[in-house]
């Protein structure tokens, strides 16, 4: 196996880590206290091509493997999660659009998100269907020519900011099976009936947008059904193993960002007539941390090689695998780098306070902690090996 970055690879790389640091690490504290969307820093990076990575160059998107999206992500989040996120997500749901939609959707939906003029979301949660998917209970009614809307979404990305949202419904609640009689519909935000709230308050990801959508009598055609009828639930199960990667280069990021802020601290900060990176205990941790990040970062490597070379055999469990471990380290490390910064890690003046707040969500988001445990032992029980 190829351990190495190409010489592209390390371009696009080496690029982001320049934007990250002359764009986003500079007002991160400003987004994240006024907890506001960055919509300046965002126009910014679709300049550089950093909105619609997943989009296929024909739509006006990058084109991107999965592995130098991780790349991308991986460099935005060691700079600052919320307003990274708010960068990488600009795509959520179009995935579905670019893998089940029609010609015509692809056409008028991946563009303007490509060229950073549109937001697109995802919206599949709820207030009592979160891990539990297939529970939901927004209800999409055939009527003529039309859908018609009635539910509501939580925890949705980009909730008050999306020109659109794909939808998660039930269309078909007669239908047999646990996982049939759903459907994916592309909802936009300026139809009557659409509401969205947003939540403030998070403990982390400040900038980053998050609402609950409320669908009362939302009408839509019946051309912005995504894919066939009845197979949304299967459909947008098959991106959670490239979400799941995501999630864990986002950890990823978020160590490398925690414990390179932290060598820095200890190099500068003295004690005792010498800077505490000379402290054997000081040493250690930074050393458990960049082994730890290292290690997280190989195996979300191997994940994102998985799905460029279509390995679907490991995918699953890789993908699972790497979510789990590169949020626990994510979280871990950061801890060990607030640690080293003491009492000035515990308030904003330093990057790591906010840092430590954002690591937490990549052990819930795209599937919990106990959720990819239990993939992991599924996967393994699959191939006999428990």
């Amino acid at each position: 196996m190829e351990f190495g970055l190409s010489q592209e690879q390390q371009q696009i790389k080496n690029t982001v880590r320049e934007f990250a640091e002359n764009e986003v690490k500079p007002v991160a504290g400003e987004y994240d206290r006024e907890e506001k969307y960055p919509h300046e820093v965002v126009d910014k990076a679709a300049e550089m091509g950093l909105t619609g990575s997943n989009i296929p160059l024909e739509y006006g998107g990058a084109g991107y493997s999965s592995l130098e999206t991780m790349l991308i992500i991986e460099e935005l989040f060691a700079a600052d999660p919320g307003i990274a996120l708010c960068i990488v997500s600009t795509s959520f749901g179009t995935e579905n659009i670019v893998e089940f939609g029609t010609e015509e959707q692809k056409e008028e939906y991946l563009p303007p998100v490509a060229e950073g003029e549109a937001v697109a979301g995802a919206a599949i949660s709820e207030p009592h269907a979160g891990s539990d998917v297939s529970s939901i209970s927004t209800r999409a009614e055939k009527d003529g020519d039309e859908f018609v809307i009635n539910g509501n979404k939580m925890w949705i990305t980009n909730g008050t900011v999306a020109d659109y949202v794909v939808a998660l419904c039930e269309t078909d609640p007669d239908a047999e099976g646990r996982y049939n009689g759903f459907s994916q519909i592309i909802i936009e935000t300026d139809r009557d009936g659409f509401s969205a709230e947003k939540i403030t308050g998070k403990l982390g990801i400040r900038a980053s947008d998050t609402a609950e959508l409320i669908f009362d009598d939302v009408r839509v055609p019946e051309e912005n059904l995504v894919g066939t009828r009845g197979a949304g639930f299967l459909q947008q199960m098959q991106f959670f193993d490239e979400t799941r990667t995501a999630v864990a280069a986002q950890g990823v990021g978020i160590a490398k960002g925690a414990a390179e802020r932290a060598l820095q601290y200890a190099d500068e900060r003295e004690q005792f007539g010498r800077s505490i990176g000379e402290f054997q205990a000081i040493q250690h941790k930074i050393s458990d941390m960049f082994t730890k990040t290292e290690a997280a970062r190989m195996l979300t490597y191997k994940s994102a090689w998985c799905q460029d070379n279509d390995n679907e055999e490991d995918l699953t469990m890789l993908a699972s695998m790497a979510k789990e471990y590169g949020s626990r380290v994510a979280v871990d490390v950061v801890d060990e780098a607030l640690q080293i910064h003491g009492g000035a890690g515990y308030v904003d003046d330093f990057d790591v306070e906010r840092l430590y707040r954002d690591a937490k969500i990549t052990q819930i988001y795209e599937g919990t902690t106990e959720i990819q445990k239990n993939i992991i032992a599924r996967e393994l029980q699959g191939k006999g090996m428990v």
